[in-house]
């Protein structure tokens, strides 16, 4: 936790309302989100309960699964939900602009643009909480390995057609939310957490409805209060007011409610197999109805609140600027999603279950760099983040008192001018230690030389002597518009704007023995090793 966070979250504590932590918006949002509320079933890993799905706030669509035990009532809850969802996306697909992309040349190695189409725009998911992107993660690796009857006539318990296409889809989104800044699929506690700062702990943060209150209160009431109110009142049959933010559902709520309900719904679907006659069977039916309408009407019920939650956090981030760097971290969430598309219209495979070493790799050395660039983009953003970076010695703002034009040492001697800077921060300078400013959107970087030897009568402030190495055009004097000029007051950071990607990864089939040898290669099966005498004591 940065200093200047602590410094906010001791200032909510003492004032009874969340304090901002920027100024600007650093995550993209859509016109149209699809806002996913999930209900998991206590003590079933993965056993979807219901949801509500939508992209208009005022008429959700409700998704129940009336026994959770049952396969075929999982399997419809599913189907349903890909009904929902995949039109959604679909709709994104084909809407494209031409755009180009660096390939390598498979003949000469050498990289060279080719022209493909992007996707103009990309359908964006919103989920309650942190457990909602892990509980769409699950889904996703449960469906997009099933057989259907397409695939296999004889496969038991076959899927809907269009369950392994949601599942596919669903996996991708999980794994875009891993990438630090990405914008594809949200939490959104998470989303709020990152521009306020409340008086509670990380964990108590999950709870949407105690967020919100601490961000926006009623009148007359501090947050502690509000969110106290929001994690524990319950009305006169002991159920919460607000709700957990999904998938989990609150004990009480569990038994005394869903049991009874799940209970008369098994007794009804039991008694409708026994009817001996049509009459029987017409009534028992009506029976099994109502049953099902009943926890239709529960499920509805418990998860609205969050539902309605997690747009009052949409308003309260609309009301917020959007970052000027936002649009390009949207952009990457658009070739990724473009080349998703492309992957399954292609009919290539559904997403492996686990990494090869390579591709394991890659993914983690893209996440290092993404983590980085949102950092540093962030702070150029946001003079609040900056602050943050300033404190932590990591950037400074000074003024220019003096630009002296020096040369490089070299046969063919290049611009090299000498800016001194003023300044009352402390940053970590060492020898040469590289700085960096923003020129016309592009970092132009520095070298730090010393500090000017002649006394300031401010003792807190100091001179820099840095020295300008690029970005000064390629004539002997620098190009117009490409030096400070004495009296701008500039930010300096000591972090890189751009980061650099890592050295090249091998081919998966080259991948060294050390780290398993080649995917699939004889003698390095997933499988344990065979039990042998010696094993048993």
């Amino acid at each position: 936790m940065s200093l200047i966070s602590t410094l906010a979250r001791l200032e909510a504590v003492e004032s009874g309302r969340a304090q901002p932590m920027a100024t600007v918006r650093h995550r993209h949002l859509t016109g149209a989100p699809l806002v996913l509320v999930p209900l998991a079933t206590a003590g079933e890993a993965g056993a979807p309960l219901g949801a509500l799905v939508g992209t208009d706030r005022d008429a959700p669509r409700l998704l129940a699964v009336a026994q959770p035990r049952d396969r075929d009532l999982r399997f419809a809850f599913l189907a349903e939900l890909a009904e929902a969802v995949l039109p959604h996306i679909e709709t994104y697909t084909d809407v494209v602009e031409p755009a180009e992309r660096n390939e390598t040349d498979p003949e000469t190695g050498k990289k060279v643009k080719v022209e493909v189409e992007l996707c103009t725009d990309a359908p964006q998911l919103i989920v309650p909480s942190r457990a909602g992107l892990d509980f769409v993660r699950l889904l996703g690796r449960s469906m997009r390995f099933r057989r259907t009857v397409e695939d296999d006539p004889d496969a038991p318990y076959p899927a809907p057609a269009r369950v392994p296409l949601l599942g596919r889809w669903l996996t991708h989104y999980g794994e875009r939310a891993r990438v630090p800044g990405s914008s594809l699929l949200l939490a959104m506690t998470d989303l709020l957490n990152r521009h306020w700062a409340t008086g509670q702990s990380t964990l108590e943060d999950q709870h949407l409805g105690a967020l919100l209150a601490w961000i926006d209160p009623a009148a007359g009431e501090s947050g502690a209060e509000a969110a106290l109110r929001a994690e524990l009142e319950r009305d006169a049959g002991g159920q919460l007011l607000c709700p957990p933010a999904g998938p989990a559902t609150d004990p009480a709520f569990d038994n005394r409610l869903l049991a009874p309900a799940i209970e008369k719904y098994d007794r009804a679907r039991t008694s409708l197999a026994a009817a001996e006659d049509g009459l029987a069977a017409d009534a028992r039916f009506g029976e099994l109805t109502a049953a099902e309408r009943e926890i239709r009407s529960l499920l509805a019920a418990v998860a609205r609140p969050t539902w309605d939650a997690v747009w009052r956090g949409l308003d309260l981030m609309r009301e917020l600027p959007a970052g000027s760097r936002t649009v390009d971290r949207w952009t990457r969430d658009r070739w990724s999603f473009t080349g998703h598309r492309d992957r399954v219209r292609a009919g290539e495979p559904p997403q492996p279950r686990r990494d090869d070493a390579v591709t394991a790799a890659a993914k983690l050395a893209s996440r290092e760099t993404a983590q980085a660039q949102l950092e540093a983009q962030e702070a150029l953003d946001d003079p609040l983040v900056l602050a943050g970076r300033r404190l932590a010695g990591e950037a400074f703002v000074g003024e220019v008192a003096e630009v002296v034009m020096a040369y490089s040492e070299s046969k063919r001697p290049s611009p090299r001018p000498l800016v001194t800077v003023r300044t009352g921060e402390r940053p970590h300078l060492g020898e040469r230690t590289k700085v960096y400013r923003t020129l016309d959107g592009k970092p132009q970087t520095a070298e730090f030389v010393a500090y000017a030897s002649e006394d300031l009568p401010d003792a807190e402030e100091r001179l820099l002597v840095l020295r300008i190495t690029d970005r000064m055009g390629r004539s002997k004097e620098p190009a117009p518009g490409s030096l400070p000029e004495p009296g701008d007051r500039i930010v300096w950071t000591l972090f890189e704007h751009d980061q650099r990607s890592g050295p090249k990864l091998p081919d998966p089939e080259e991948t060294p023995w050390t780290h398993g040898g080649p995917p699939g290669a004889a003698g390095h099966s997933e499988n344990p090793d065979p039990m042998t005498p010696e094993d048993l004591l």
